[in-house]
């Protein structure tokens, strides 16, 4: 199974459980993705992701946007795309 980096996390919202991504590649709702840092590393699906307090399906490189995340994650941790559901 191969990974691609897609971004790196700029910030936690520790009370929402949110992760703010500034992303390096396209990232898409139903993706899997991999948080992987120096004490971070899960992986989970993108449930839903914002730009801009507003819900969107899918962000180009060069955008920030909020991701719900399943547990805690730390500023420059990476995220790497596992797969894409078709």
């Amino acid at each position: 199974m191969t990974e691609n980096l897609v971004g790196y996390v700029s910030h936690y919202f520790r009370r929402i459980e949110v992760a703010a991504i500034d992303l390096v590649d396209t990232l898409r709702v139903g993706d899997t993705i991999h948080i992987w840092g120096s004490t971070t590393d899960f992986e989970q699906k993108v449930v839903s992701m914002q730009e801009e307090h507003g819900m969107i399906l899918e962000a180009d490189k060069g955008h920030s946007v909020g991701v719900k995340v399943d547990q805690r994650v730390r500023n420059r941790d990476r995220v790497y795309l596992v797969s894409r559901e078709e």
